[in-house]
């Protein structure tokens, strides 16, 4: 049998959560996966970090450099030398800079992988040293929250840490699902704590979600797009009762009276009252009412906003709404409080190598097309950055159409691209617009069957790596080699290695190793004295005497440290939104009809919304078609026994759900748990397009809308369809 070694290393994939995985490993092959059994707290992986071994040995692994030889998209390839790919590579690179200028150089990588050294960052180094490159912005998780929180807090560090749950006297939870989305390693367990504890949990969801199930003691159901209303109605409520702590209000924020003028209908001459709001949310008035009394005169508690109902085409207004409410019951910067946002704490995903010196292109390129996005909190803004649902339409419409470049040539790395972005069916025709596509991928995803050179790319567990948080529990991990990389596989450091030079690049890798890289980034954080020590336990959890608390400082001591905004304050009235002057984009949070919402006048044709959640066994399209998980839950699109029985559908039955954009095939899961009037698909599929056009294999994003809210949200979760039995 020969003797086992375990190695300790840490899934990096983007699901929520970053946790100790115990490998195996006998004569150089993974034999099992466990997890933390060290000291409290334990980060233990849950069944898709233990599944990995499974993907690591799939039959779809890309084994050798292999180069189109069908038509693009059909998914034929010949295999060919790392010479020959690269020699391509960097001929199309440079016949593109020079044909058309580094604009025309569109990269675009994703959530595949967040490690420290490797993956998307080591492509960014090469290219910004190469003159630049297009990038992208618009995040398809956060962005909505993340563009409310840094309209009224200024930081995208807005979160507690989750141990805090436990000083809480009532939990909201609203559109959050942390039992599949884990939301930092441990989240479900302080849930499971404050619940023991006798804490109430309320949830506020479309779905009775496995969180609601398990933590809560009440559900409100609640359309989609219409959280806002209902947040709104809260505030009329704690105002026409003098439920509002003013006092906070007064010392801490900015813009309250012109909010409320809104909230009792000074402003439009429409009271924003329970009833108002039932008729939108088809939450009762009397439900709303309660709940309002019950947060605003429950001290502390904790409203944690997810980030599900902010991606919609008008995302950010929740968000906004929920700080808003947060502020006037205020339960910032205390202990059993939350302040919503963004609500990254600790250290997060800045634990990264230096991405190169030119992170932009030349100066003078035309301004992007949508202009209104003037706040960023993740990135420094650029004219050649395309938002991430508009890509396909830059591709197709170039600077003809009001775009700030034309793209020619795509580099994509840890993204299944037409997988994970919406609008399917418009991505397959974009690409046939693009001269080259360059993919570094570890299996032949539905968007590796398009690229012209395809470029096997190994994965965490054979490759040396670190890894922080996914939010901000305070800990780091180490990703120690467990097995030498399979077949001609190669990290995507190594392959940038030796394209670099074939592009003129000399100093790419700096006279660095990736153990020197990885000593001067722990370095860095001032949280790790021994560096051999962490990579030999490959962990190091850091121990507080309380749990951390944003914005303490700020409400405890606001003369020394004000809020990170021009006012020094919460800024529930925006000067930069007010400048723009755009009634889509309001200076305080309110609530506006949703293209594609329960009211849009579409709805006479597509009369279901439907929703694209993430997923119990999948982390987006990374974990598909693994047998262990496919035989734990199977997918399925979710719809009420209501709509279910007038339809003629039973469960289990093939349906088709179709809108103008496609058409999808999958087979039916008839429950109650969702609210009748809307479906939800989860996201992560692998599309299968027939000659028919139609989606065999579950895409939810052959249903979505290539839109995004003025604030940059995506509308993956503002969707109109219809079901049918097939």
């Amino acid at each position: 049998m020969g003797k086992t070694q375990i190695v300790y290393t840490a899934c990096s994939h983007d699901c929520g959560g970053r946790c100790v995985l115990k490998v195996h490993v006998e004569q150089g092959r993974i034999v099992r996966i466990e997890t933390d059994s060290g000291d409290e707290p334990q980060l233990r992986a849950c069944l898709r970090g233990r599944a990995y071994r499974q993907r690591v040995y799939s039959p779809d692994r890309l084994q050798y450099p292999m180069k189109r030889v069908g038509a693009r998209g059909e998914g034929r390839f010949e295999k060919i030398s790392w010479d020959e790919a690269l020699d391509t590579v960097a001929h199309e690179l440079l016949r593109v800079k020079e044909t058309h200028g580094n604009t025309s150089i569109l990269f675009i990588s994703a959530g595949g992988s967040q490690s420290a050294i490797h993956v998307g960052i080591a492509i960014e180094r090469v290219l910004a040293s190469f003159g630049g490159y297009t990038q992208t912005w618009g995040s398809p998780s956060f962005e909505g929250a993340l563009f409310a929180s840094m309209a009224t807090y200024g930081t995208m560090t807005t979160g507690s840490a989750r141990e805090d749950l436990l000083n809480s006297r009532l939990i909201i939870i609203w559109g959050w699902n942390p039992a599949v989305t884990i939301w930092d390693t441990n989240t479900s367990l302080i849930l499971a704590k404050a619940k023991e504890k006798g804490i109430k949990i309320v949830s506020i969801d479309p779905r009775l979600t496995e969180s609601t199930a398990v933590f809560a003691n009440e559900w409100i159901p609640i359309r989609p797009g219409t959280d806002a209303a209902m947040l709104i109605a809260m505030a009329y409520v704690m105002i026409r009762d003098g439920l509002q702590d003013q006092k906070v209000l007064n010392a801490y924020t900015v813009g309250f009276d012109k909010f409320q003028s809104y909230v009792m209908g000074e402003e439009d001459s429409i009271p924003k009252t329970p009833a108002w709001a039932e008729e939108i949310t088809g939450v009762s008035a009397s439900t709303i009412e309660r709940l309002a009394v019950g947060y605003a005169t429950t001290k502390p508690a904790a409203l944690i906003p997810g980030w599900g109902p902010a991606r919609g085409l008008m995302g950010e207004q929740f968000s906004r709404a929920a700080i808003a409410v947060i502020a006037m019951t205020g339960n910032i910067g205390i202990k059993g409080g939350y302040a919503g946002g963004f609500m990254r704490a600790f250290h997060s995903r800045e634990m990264i190598m230096p991405r190169g010196v030119h992170n932009t292109v030349e100066q003078g390129t035309p301004p992007r097309k949508d202009s209104l996005y003037k706040l960023r909190g993740a990135g420094k803004p650029s004219s050649t950055r395309i938002h991430r649902a508009k890509l396909y339409d830059a591709i197709l419409q170039g600077k003809d159409g009001g775009y700030p470049c034309d793209p020619k040539l795509a580099y994509i790395v840890t993204s299944n691209l037409l997988n994970s972005h919406p609008n399917t069916n418009k991505g397959i025709a974009a690409f046939q617009n693009l001269e080259f596509i360059v993919i570094h991928e570890q299996r032949m995803t539905p968007t590796a069957r398009f690229a012209d050179i395809l470029l096997p790319v190994n994965t965490f567990i054979e490759r040396e790596d670190m890894v922080p948080p996914w939010l901000g529990s305070p800990y780091y991990l180490y990703q120690n080699q467990a097995i030498d990389p399979m077949y001609q596989s190669k990290s995507d450091r190594d392959i940038c290695a030796e394209l670099a030079p074939r592009l003129g690049i000399t100093d790419y890798r700096e006279g660095k190793t990736d153990e020197e890289w990885l000593r001067l980034i722990t370095g860095r954080t001032g949280d790790i004295p021994d560096f051999d020590r962490f990579k030999k336990d490959g962990v190091i959890k850091l121990h507080f005497t309380e749990p951390f608390v944003a914005f303490k400082q700020q409400v405890e001591d606001p003369a020394d440290n004000p809020f990170p905004t021009l006012s020094g304050k919460i800024e529930l009235y925006c000067e930069h939104l007010a400048e723009m002057n755009n009634p889509r984009i309001p200076p305080i949070p309110k609530y506006l009809p949703t293209p594609e919402g329960y009211d849009d006048p579409l709805r006479q044709k597509y009369p279901l919304q439907l929703l694209s959640t993430h997923y119990l066994t999948a982390i987006h399209s990374t974990l598909e078609k693994l047998p262990w998980l496919e035989e734990v839950k199977p997918r399925r699109v979710w719809l009420s026994t209501y709509d279910a029985e007038k339809r003629g559908i039973a469960d289990g039955d093939e349906v088709l759900i179709f809108n103008d954009r496609g058409k999808v095939l999958v087979r039916a899961k008839v429950t109650e748990r969702i609210l009748p009037g809307v479906v939800d698909l989860p996201q992560g599929a692998w599309f299968d397009i027939d000659e028919n056009g139609i989606d065999r294999g579950g895409c939810a994003n052959v249903l979505t809308p290539s839109e995004h809210s003025p604030g940059g949200a995506w509308g993956v979760n503002t969707v109109l369809v219809e079901v049918k039995k097939a």
